[in-house]
């Protein structure tokens, strides 16, 4: 039996598609073309009507396009589609709706137009119920987070040209025709052949290289990177060259003096008046023609300025290595002082420092009344700056490889808190009470609840909306200040040798930092500055955790149960003693008394007065005592 098979369809013609036009009437019986010319003869002015495009493209649609095609009601009897002309038309309307608003807010201005920008959307505030608003306020997160970088100083004005720096040539006599041509030409012609290497031909392989030569190149560190960098290579190979050409005996090796070193920073673009108490150095204005090709494919300023700083850096290192006594105490300081203030630009906080680490920590080295500039050198530093996460930079500016390093780390450290504290002259700085000593005063200090009276609270707003901005910006500041201050507090006890005799005094900074930070600090999903610092505080309680367990004192076996009897328990050594100085509960002293450490009348002194309480070790503290320690 054969399967019957589908059928194929023969005619392609599009199906009638009356259903998108106007209904039409039905058209008359097809006449001849004769009988239509006698009828209605043609008419020259009337014009002919021609098919739409609409109506053209439905006619050549197929059937599966036909049927999947909606149909849009316009509210009237007629049908339409979203067309190009339904769009045009709607685009019109719109722009005239818009000129009638217009027109209307300028008759009437106090109405409020229903198209509003987004800048107007994000400036107004939407009227929220009292509830919704404190649905939102619970549940709102605080975007003012802890800043890993410090925020910088401004201390570099951008330049878009270098200043021109001309070579003083009157005192220096020409040996060849070839210098004698370079020394009477103009900038731009000196530039060009220390482009070309004609200097290095000139000078490198001579008996004596004059000295406004040297300095003209240093000045030169100072332009853009391709000429910084020509000059630099240069500099370097005929410093390095004259140590060879000349006897050790009579070596002569030239250095920039702290005055030059200062202009060229000025020539940079610094304007800080703490850097020159003279003034800034005047240069001219006028830019060469030259220097436009100069800075054509020059990196950006940041990355800019740092090459050209690192090139300084790098060559006064040189100079400290070949002469070490080049400076003195005092120009060291000074210089010190240049180099943190221009470490701390503002365009230099995310780039590395690793030259100019390297240059502070040789210089330290070279101070020879050391540590008597000790502490004028960490006072100096810690006014470099009144942002407390800048100083933290400064002190990261020195390195903890060498024991001078790590003195001046714990110094400047102990400054900055107590300059941030406002115990900068109340607190005495001597070597009779060590570093710990006097950071266990500070940190008492350091609760967040005295650091909003150190700040200074100003009368807060009255309004609830603006009284609840200032106090969590306020949160904010104490919670910042705070984490730079604990930080601080980390460096001066990981740059000391903790020693048996010092266990004491670091169990008493972990007791205080439970007590007076890591206790004050309340977490909340709204704050997440406090799970920073709150993180900080645990993190450096676990680090001195760790320091009192490698050098807790050794204990010499005893008999507890006879500890003020005669015999071997009767010898308590010292290291026993010191293990057991400080009670757990109240940070009690060494105890005294004639009795042994488990007598009932065992006195025990508190460090924060002169009186001597009395301890029970069965019943524990009393509670007047607990609280006069806290």
């Amino acid at each position: 039996m054969q399967m019957p098979r589908d059928s194929f369809p023969t005619d392609w013609s599009p199906p009638p598609v009356e259903f998108l036009n106007k209904p039409k009437k039905a058209p008359p019986a097809k006449k001849g073309p004769l009988e239509d010319l006698e009828k209605d003869p043609p008419d020259p002015n009337q014009k002919v009507e021609l098919a739409s495009l609409e109506e053209l493209f439905w006619n050549m649609a197929s059937p599966s396009q036909q049927a999947g095609t909606p149909e849009i009601s316009s509210g009237s009897s007629q049908c339409y589609i979203n067309n190009l002309d339904y769009l045009l038309q709607e685009k019109r309307e719109q722009a005239l709706e818009q000129e009638w608003e217009q027109l209307l807010q300028l008759t009437h201005p106090r109405l409020k137009s229903s198209v509003c920008d987004d800048d107007d959307d994000s400036d107004t505030e939407a009227v929220l119920m009292p509830e919704h608003r404190m649905l939102v306020e619970k549940f709102s997160v605080s975007l003012q987070v802890i800043s890993p970088v410090h925020p910088g100083e401004t201390v570099f004005l951008p330049r878009r040209h270098p200043l021109p720096c001309f070579l003083d040539s009157s005192r220096l006599k020409p040996h060849s025709p070839l210098e004698e041509l370079f020394l009477r030409s103009s900038l731009p012609e000196q530039l060009s052949f220390l482009h070309n290497g004609l200097l290095s031909n000139l000078y490198l392989h001579a008996a004596d290289c004059p000295q406004p030569l040297l300095q003209w190149l240093f000045q030169l560190l100072t332009w853009p990177p391709e000429t910084s960098s020509r000059a630099f290579g240069l500099l370097w190979d005929l410093s390095i060259d004259g140590l060879f050409r000349q006897p050790d005996e009579d070596m002569h090796f030239w250095c920039p003096s702290l005055q030059e070193v200062k202009e060229v920073f000025s020539i940079l673009g610094a304007y800080n008046p703490a850097l020159y108490p003279q003034g800034p150095f005047q240069h001219s204005t006028r830019v060469l023609e030259s220097e436009a090709s100069l800075d054509s494919q020059d990196p950006p300023q940041e990355v800019a300025l740092n090459i050209k700083l690192n090139y300084i850096y790098k060559f006064l290192i040189l100079c400290l290595l070949v002469r070490p006594a080049s400076y003195t105490d005092a120009s060291i300081l000074d210089l010190m002082e240049l180099l943190c203030r221009a470490g701390l630009d503002v365009g230099l906080c995310l780039l590395p420092k690793t030259d100019l680490q390297q240059l502070l920590l040789l210089l330290l080295e070279r101070i020879q009344e050391w540590p008597g500039k000790l502490q004028p050198l960490c006072c100096t530093l810690s006014w470099v700056s009144d942002h407390h996460h800048n100083l933290l930079a400064l002190v990261q500016f020195f390195l903890d490889v060498t024991p001078r390093g790590r003195q001046l780390r714990s110094q400047l450290s102990l400054v900055i808190i107590a300059r941030m504290l406002g115990q900068q002259e109340s607190l005495p700085f001597s070597a009779e009470k060590t570093q710990l000593a006097l950071l266990s005063q500070l940190l008492s200090l350091m609760r967040p609840s005295s650091l909003r009276q150190c700040l200074g609270i100003e009368t807060l707003p009255s309004s609830l909306g603006q009284h609840s901005k200032a106090s969590a910006e306020l949160d904010y500041k104490v919670c910042y200040l705070c984490h730079s201050l604990l930080t601080l507090a980390g460096v001066v006890v990981s740059s000391q040798d903790i020693t048996p005799n010092q266990w004491g005094e670091l169990q008493l900074l972990c007791m205080q930092l439970d007590r007076h930070i890591s206790t004050h600090i309340r977490e909340s999903p709204q704050a997440m500055h406090r799970t920073k610092l709150k993180d900080l505080a645990t993190q450096t309680y676990i680090r001195w955790q760790d320091l009192l367990a490698h050098c807790q004192p050794q204990v010499v076996s005893h008999n507890p149960l006879d500890l003020g009897g005669k015999g071997s328990g009767q010898s308590v050594s010292g290291a026993w003693q010191i293990q057991q100085s400080i009670h757990p509960h109240c940070s009690c002293w060494t105890p005294k008394g004639k009795g042994g450490v488990g007598k009932h009348d065992a006195g025990w002194g508190c460090l924060r007065g002169p009186s001597i309480l009395i301890h029970d070790p069965g019943r524990g503290c009393r509670r007047e005592h607990r609280e006069a320690c806290l």
